[in-house]
């Protein structure tokens, strides 16, 4: 199966599972993880918390992709149950592996 996703012109290439996650989003612009198709409310395409980050002071190379989830997860809910951010950020963190490498098996070019 073939499908077209759009990352920005700056995004860093996908790395080879396995290696450490660099901020290509690939896989979050393929299909959302299971957190993200909670807030998406969909289970194909881009997930709507795929957040782009433009290179700051300090930052090597362009940007690069963060789940929102993770970094802003109160963004995502409504105001009366903000309360629950910390929770969402901690299960996103724990839905995308977070610190266990690419397993994104989709192959690019």
């Amino acid at each position: 199966m073939h499908a077209v996703i759009q990352l920005h012109i700056d995004a860093p290439p996908k790395p080879a599972a396995g290696q450490p996650c660099n901020g290509c989003g690939v896989c979050c612009a393929a299909e959302p993880c299971p957190a993200g198709a909670l807030v998406s409310r969909r289970t194909r395409g881009a997930c709507a918390a795929l957040l782009w980050r433009e290179a700051g002071d300090g930052d090597v190379g362009g940007g690069l992709y963060r789940c929102g989830l993770v970094e802003q997860p109160a963004r995502f809910l409504p105001k009366a149950v903000r309360w629950l951010a910390p929770a969402l950020g901690r299960w996103a963190r724990r839905s995308i592996s977070a610190g266990r490498g690419c397993d994104c098996s989709l192959s690019v070019g």
